[in-house]
């Protein structure tokens, strides 16, 4: 199963979750290491990614072109 990372690598601060793929850092360590967990971790982020749309987050290849305020 092919990683879900599209090399954004910004995460929400109040979820944790990654604006390019939806996962989360410790699950982005797990995603190398252990196999057996892909399928529950790929399985949460449709729901996540459209978590942080709805709350007005540009969120895959977009995010990438957002630019944070200062």
């Amino acid at each position: 199963m092919a990683s879900p990372c599209i090399d954004i690598c910004r995460y929400d601060e109040d979820t944790g979750w990654c604006f390019g793929c939806g996962m989360l850092k410790p699950e982005k360590k797990r995603w190398k290491k252990d196999r057996e967990e892909r399928p529950a971790i790929r399985a949460a982020l449709p729901q996540r990614l459209s978590e942080l749309a709805t709350a007005g987050h540009a969120i895959g290849e977009a995010a990438a072109k957002k630019k944070k305020k200062h």
